[in-house]
């Protein structure tokens, strides 16, 4: 279950990154759609994004306290449109599963 977590952290994160957003504004925006996730865990999730070219990020010190901003690069993009493709198709396949699992 671990891992079916860990991967659908990756693909829902890069969901919500294709313009600039900071962690805790990504905590909050996942939780509202069904995907809650611990900071401990998204953290260093987006750091390890960011080093594997990914995303890309820079601070924002304007306002009352800097907040760290991440969003998709290019190859993030290319990433994320395969892993959302794969995603579509294995859920449709465990869709049909499931269904004859009841029938």
């Amino acid at each position: 279950m671990q891992e079916l977590r860990r991967g659908t952290l990756v693909l829902s994160v890069l969901s919500q990154v294709r313009e600039e957003r900071y962690g805790y504004s990504l905590i909050q925006t996942l939780e509202e759609k069904g995907v809650p996730v611990d900071p401990n865990t998204l953290y260093p999730l987006l750091r390890r994004l960011e080093k594997q070219g990914l995303l890309e990020s820079c601070w924002e010190t304007g306002g009352s306290r800097p907040r760290k901003y991440y969003r998709r690069t290019g190859y993030g993009d290319e990433v994320y449109a395969r892993l959302r493709e794969q995603w579509i198709e294995l859920a449709g396949g465990m869709e049909n599963l499931l269904k004859e699992d009841q029938a």
